[in-house]
């Protein structure tokens, strides 16, 4: 297969892959995984591309994921779970290393690379935290602690496995502390030498406008690159530590707006999940698989029950997360494409170590020297080929953690409370009157629900009713980013300003979708009174709900004439046509029907059986509107007909 069909099979193949599993709200990198293996049974990544420009294809792109992973991480996360985040970015690794180590060497891998596979396995990942917190959308704590400890721990995976492999390659050349200690502090001296000072000029430039808006997503894409090329030059592996602090730095610089630059990121960090999961899945064989299964299963069973439980409940005990959040973290530990990408370079390590040792050997002029290095370039030698086995053992050790996290790691976040992985809330900007009602009335049905207001005596009148409410305004910087939006799955901008309604259904598209985030009919966007020169562009409004869609004034002058917000149950003895008799006047706004909550607009189809949230007036007034309606068309038409008559001309007489 050629080069071009390669790629764009691989490429198709990824974003088919998620979106197939977006659909079937399933763990996309399950899917990756699982084709991508299939995919390399017929043709493998290494024919086509070669082994190196893989490995270092890889490097790269895990480079430019955990920048814009990092890129979200803010200080201002930790208030509160600053104690857990630092525990869980070192305590809780060295205590799974140590457990790994155990784990790996009890399903009977050797010392030496039992040492190294825990360290590759203390990683978790952004490549697989952030597709399974965006099918389990859980609460903002939980959700920063993940995010925290998958970003940070990846690169401190990496190195520790580095450090960890230096001192196998060092035994009998010295001190193994020493070097390991050198090592160590190169590693950190280079990172901090090239990020800090790199993201505060970067941060300088772009502060001042030197930099149009178009150029910044690859600007800042072509400096993290550098940075880890040159930190890995410096420093062996030291680039995923550089690039991560590097985005830390830039994400907490006061007044950088990042929004752009981390949208081009996140479209680029979909894009290469879902071709490194596949090509990287592709280099394992069948044959692989099969030998090392039995070890495989037996590790990923002591990983899932013992070693992360034990190493999250040890350490973070005394700290600030709650017994709930240390269940939910002691069962959510996926790995991702560190562990995956890392672990076949140390094979290619250990026999380039080896060939070093054996030229050494043949130039040693002490017998006795000689003989020592041989027995080390042998020890080496032997080492790098049992290490092409962890290929296949971690390969196996990512798809069922994947698979065991990704699918039950859920129901897990709903029973403790913390997640809810089909959000039926509702978030309504704004609390007028019928707000209020609506908001009780989806309450009622057992919708959770916010209602959100900068004014006080709104906010307390929605409390008084049993309501969530939150004194806010809506487009600040702490509803964006602090809001708790755990289980809330829609967003309707509904205050009396039609300018803030669009800027928050606006922000809200990106945080919940643009088929969950509404607003009221803007004033200036009546109902058919408006073309492509008046109305406002489609993507600088939120969609209309309702139906009929209606502006705040409409609403609110419905509300105040005695019209509320009521639920009526459709059956098929009392349809919606029956409804629609008796409150002609009605405004329709959801249907609740198995557990789901649905929105209506004028182009939904006429709602079934179910529970319907309308504001309405009462039954008489409803008839009566009716009656008038139909008086009044009467006369119209009567209108019409006299004046027709008097219009047409006199019919001559005979």
């Amino acid at each position: 297969m050629g080069l071009p069909t390669y790629l764009g099979l691989v490429i198709a193949l990824a974003v088919g892959c998620q979106w197939l599993a977006w659909a079937l709200r399933i763990p996309s990198l399950l899917l990756l995984l699982l084709t991508g293996f299939a995919v390399g049974q017929w043709q493998s990544a290494d024919d086509v591309l070669g082994r190196d420009m893989v490995f270092a294809a890889a490097t790269l792109a895990v480079g430019v994921i955990l920048f814009e992973g990092s890129l979200t991480l803010r200080f201002r996360e930790l208030r509160g779970i600053g104690g857990p985040v630092v525990r869980l970015c070192s305590a809780v690794p060295l205590i799974a290393w140590g457990l790994l180590t155990g784990a790996a060497y009890a399903v009977g891998i050797d010392g030496r690379l039992a040492a190294l596979v825990g360290a590759i396995l203390v990683v978790t990942g952004p490549t697989v935290i952030n597709p399974i917190l965006r099918q389990m959308r859980p609460t903002r704590r939980v959700s920063s602690l993940l995010r925290w400890e998958g970003i940070v721990v990846d690169p401190v995976g990496a190195i520790l496995a580095v450090l960890v492999a230096q001192a196998i390659i060092a035994q009998g050349e010295g001190d193994t502390a020493a070097v390991i200690a050198a090592s160590l502090a190169r590693t950190l001296a280079v990172s901090l030498a090239l990020s800090v000072p790199v993201g505060l000029l970067l941060a300088w430039v772009v502060r001042r406008h030197w930099v149009p808006d178009y150029l910044q997503g690859v600007l800042f894409l072509g400096v993290a690159l550098g940075c880890q090329v040159a930190s890995n030059a410096a420093a062996s592996e030291s680039g995923l530590l550089t690039v991560t602090v590097l985005g830390i730095v830039l994400a907490n610089v006061p007044g950088l707006e990042l929004r752009h630059v981390r949208e081009f990121k996140e479209h680029l960090q979909v894009l290469l999940v879902g071709v490194l999961f596949i090509v990287l899945a592709g280099r394992v064989g069948l044959d692989q698989v099969r030998d090392v299964a039995p070890q495989a299963l037996g590790l990923v069973a002591l990983a899932v029950v013992l070693v992360r439980p034990v190493s999250v409940f040890l350490g973070l005990h005394g700290t600030a997360a709650t017994r709930r959040e240390r269940t939910l973290l002691a069962f959510m530990a996926p790995r991702g494409i560190v562990a995956a990408s890392v672990t076949s370079i140390f094979a290619l390590e250990f026999q380039h170590a080896a060939d070093v040792l054996a030229q050494r050997a043949a130039g040693a002029a002490d017998p006795g020297r000689a003989a020592e290095l041989e027995r080390q370039a042998s020890s080496l030698a032997s080492l790098g080929d049992d290490a092409q086995r962890l290929v296949p053992i971690v390969f196996i050790l990512i798809v069922c953690t994947v698979a065991v996290y990704g699918l039950g790691v859920g129901r897990l976040a709903e029973r403790l409370g913390l997640a809810t992985t089909s959000p039926q809330g509702v978030l309504f900007a704004g609390a007028a009157p019928w707000v209020v009602q609506a908001a009780e009335q989806l309450d009622a049905l057992d919708v959770p629900t916010v209602v959100v207001s900068d004014r006080a005596q709104d906010v307390s009148r929605a409390r008084m009713k049993g309501l969530s409410a939150v004194k806010t305004n809506i487009v600040s910087e702490f509803a964006v980013e602090d809001l708790e939006l755990a289980g809330i799955g829609t967003f309707i901008a509904a205050t009396d300003v039609d300018s803030t309604n669009s800027i928050a259904a606006r922000e809200f598209v990106h945080i919940l979708g643009r088929s969950n985030a509404w607003q009221l009919r803007r004033d200036d966007d009546p109902e058919g009174g408006a073309n492509h020169r008046t109305a406002p562009a489609p993507h600088l409004v939120g969609r209309y709900p309702f139906s009929p869609a209606l502006t705040y004034a409409r609403m609110t002058e419905m509300s105040d004439r005695g019209m509320v917000v009521r639920r009526t149950t459709l059956s098929d003895a009392f349809t919606f046509a029956d409804f629609r008799r008796e409150h002609p006047e009605a405004v329709v706004m959801f249907t609740h029907r198995g557990g789901r909550l649905t929105v209506l607009t004028e182009d939904s189809p006429e709602p079934g059986d179910g529970v319907l949230v309308a504001l309405t007036g009462d039954r008489e007034l409803g008839k009566r509107t009716v009656r008038n309606a139909e008086r009044k068309a009467g006369k119209e038409a009567g209108a019409a007909r006299r004046s027709a008559a008097s219009d047409a001309p006199a019919r001559p007489r005979t």
